[in-house]
């Protein structure tokens, strides 16, 4: 009994420890995705979706945009209207929020689904946060995430565990995502996942099939038994691998999945045509597609061969890395055949320098892989934390080991079906993530929450099982050199991408370099630390705003400073980044338009001007001014050359406005 007793408490206390170990890992990837929540000013896209949020409700919002990311503006909409969500940090707290729920999400479905060691996952989990750097405001890209997450759980635990309920969320989720962004339809490519999963157990009912018609001999009771089935299933299941069988079950589960898929889409749909208007919503998509004649970044071809064009362009590091992995193969099984044929020779000598080869093969192997980690890093990686240059190579190399891993798992005989379909819908999660984007690849190093701890899991399997292979007699294949340069890059990722999350922080496309200073005079940036010279513009033009009473006055903001609107807490008459290349010129024009109708015949106040520095001194001085304010020739054509800013300094002209303000970085203009 007392021996009983003292293993009972070693297990009690086994799980005790495990358990509060699991409850630090859930802590810190609740709280981890926050580090950065008060970190820094961005002037472009954090404060531009926020301002969209914010003025939702006002129909401020460009239509295309309104529509075409609907259910993300309405859900950051609602986050607007939380406790404390008044300021730039306390959004910046709640957006932070879907990190840490991706980071949940990935965690419980590995361990508690997919049967993952935790701390493998944890350490995967840690790595994908590391990896987003697109600010958590952009919450279009993040919901899209949660909802694709969500559908490949859904769809596993469905076709895993034949439960329709759950098919039919995953289409649910799938038809919502359209909704969060549209051009997240080709994640219905998801299908393929469905698809895949029915013909693998097709193909496994056929085998049993054939075993319950080999009859009731010791062979075929074995292998019957093998399968989970008693012969007399076997023989009753004999036509369970029919053809007719397949295609029955393949269309139940896609119909079931498309049910999903279409009723989300009807009843959102539903509530945009009630709430606007259907031709609303589609004269709104329709004009997404035409943003592609003016940003020919969005074009569908453009954008898939972005993301080509990025992993053929790592092809050249990955063969380097495939070349030194097979020198090292070929190193061994010569090692290794001087090491057999030492052994076997009679003699105590040949023994001992038999198995000093065997050791010092490894040894040398090590050194080698510690100079490809240093070669690789002083290659592929920049120390420049501040930039996205630290993860571009190596993080794009990472999605290509994740899908090079994923199709070594399909074709593998010994690999169950389950597996299979996690490494199939992790081949399609990966591209379709990039889709929709002019990002290149960088969306996928976003949304790598499955990815990560699956490559993680699948490496440290492959360390830990794989041995030498004897292919016959003295001619030894080993997985010692794999495993040496797989670490380092494995090692190599995990120093990258670690240090990028811990530094890296967007603002302005690029990385804050310093956030030191707090600007005491606006509450929408409390406690929020950014550089000495951004903080002194703020304070300035904070200060003119609020002495002159100006917040909910309608502002019209030009030259790449859309985050305005909702820093100063004045809603946009029309877009607030009516610079950007996709908002056309004719979209511009007509708003300025009907502000120019709203003023003369209603008498309308008019809106207030907000110019970044450059556009004012070319509305002083056109290029002379340029020239002299030492603006490089470059900008100075494309401040020349802009039709819209044309169009809005007649408008200025017109209208009799006159400049009220001016520091180093921004302009103010109103009527006197």
């Amino acid at each position: 009994m007392e021996k009983s007793d003292k293993y009972n408490r070693q297990g009690f206390s086994r799980i005790r420890w495990g358990n509060l170990l699991e409850n630090l890992f859930i802590v810190i990837l609740v709280f981890y995705p926050l580090r950065h929540i008060g970190w820094g000013l961005d002037l472009w896209d954090t404060g531009y979706n926020y301002t969209n949020f914010r003025y939702l409700d006002k129909g401020n919002m460009d239509p295309m945009w309104l529509f075409s990311t609907y259910l993300a503006n309405v859900v950051g909409n609602w986050i607007t209207k939380l406790p404390n969500a008044g300021s730039l940090m306390g959004m910046n707290l709640y957006t932070g929020l879907f990190v840490s729920l991706l980071a949940l999400m990935g965690y419980f479905f590995c361990t508690r689904k997919l049967k993952m060691p935790k701390c493998i996952v944890f350490a995967g989990e840690l790595l994908a946060i590391s990896l987003c750097w697109c600010p958590t405001a952009v919450v279009y890209n993040y919901l899209t995430y949660v909802f694709f997450l969500g559908a490949s759980i859904f769809l596993y635990l469905g076709l895993v565990k034949e439960k329709r309920g759950y098919l039919v969320f995953a289409g649910v989720m799938l038809g919502a995502n359209v909704l969060v962004r549209f051009s997240n339809l080709p994640e219905m490519a998801l299908i393929l996942a469905v698809w895949a999963w029915d013909f693998l157990a097709w193909k496994e009912e056929k085998q049993r099939s054939k075993v319950g018609r080999t009859g009731m001999g010791r062979t075929g009771l074995r292998a019957t038994e093998q399968t989970g089935q008693f012969p007399g299933a076997a023989l009753q299941n004999r036509d369970a691998g029919s053809c007719e069988g397949f295609w029955r079950r393949t269309g139940k589960h896609t119909l079931w999945c498309f049910t999903g898929y279409a009723a989300a889409l009807l009843v959102l749909l539903l509530g945009i045509h009630i709430r606007y208007g259907i031709q609303e919503y589609i004269s709104g998509v329709m004009r997404l597609f035409a943003m592609t004649d003016n940003a020919s970044d969005y074009k569908a071809a453009s954008m898939v061969m972005g993301i080509v064009g990025r992993y053929v362009e790592n092809l050249y590091w990955v063969f380097r890395m495939a070349m030194i992995v097979l020198g090292g193969t070929v190193f061994f099984a010569l090692g290794g055949w001087l090491e057999d044929f030492l052994l076997r020779k009679p003699g105590d000598r040949n023994r001992i320098l038999g198995r000093w080869i065997h050791v010092g093969m490894r040894l040398l192997w090590a050194v080698a892989s510690v100079l490809t980690f240093v070669w690789l890093y002083s290659r592929i990686c920049s120390s420049f934390f501040y930039s996205y240059d630290p993860i571009l190579r190596p993080g794009t190399m990472f999605q290509m080991l994740v899908i090079l891993i994923a199709a070594i798992r399909i074709f593998d005989r010994n690999c169950s079906k389950e597996e299979k379909l996690v490494s199939g819908m992790l081949i399609l999660i990966i591209p379709l993530t990039s889709l929709g984007s002019n990002n290149g690849v960088l969306p996928a190093c976003n949304n790598l929450f499955l990815a990560a701890p699956y490559a993680l899991w699948e490496i440290w399997r492959f360390v830990r099982y794989t041995g030498d292979r004897k292919i016959k007699q003295g001619l030894i294949l080993s997985g010692f050199p794999a495993k040496g340069v797989l670490l380092a890059f494995v090692i190599l990722c995990a120093f990258q991408f670690g240090m990028f999350g811990a530094k890296f922080a967007f603002a302005e496309a690029t990385g804050i370099q310093e956030a030191s200073t707090t600007v005491d005079n606006n509450e929408i940036l409390k406690n929020v630390k950014m550089s000495p010279e951004k903080a002194e513009w703020m304070t300035e033009v904070s200060a003119y705003v609020s002495e002159n009473e100006l917040q909910g006055r309608e502002v019209i903001l030009y030259g790449w400073i859309p985050a305005m609107s909702y820093y100063l807490q004045m809603p946009p008459a029309f877009n607030p980044w009516s610079d950007l290349t996709s908002y056309g010129y004719e979209y511009m024009e007509a708003e300025i338009r009907r502000q120019e109708t709203l003023i003369q015949e209603s008498g309308a106040e008019k809106p207030v001007i907000l110019l970044e520095n450059i556009y004012a001194l070319y509305e002083e001085g056109g290029m002379e001014a340029l020239e002299e304010g030492g603006i490089p020739e470059s900008k100075r054509m494309e401040v020349d050359r802009d039709p819209k800013w044309e169009l809005l300094m007649h408008f200025m002209d017109s209208q009799g406005y006159d400049q009220t303000f001016r520091n180093e970085k921004f302009a103010m203009y109103q009527i006197p």
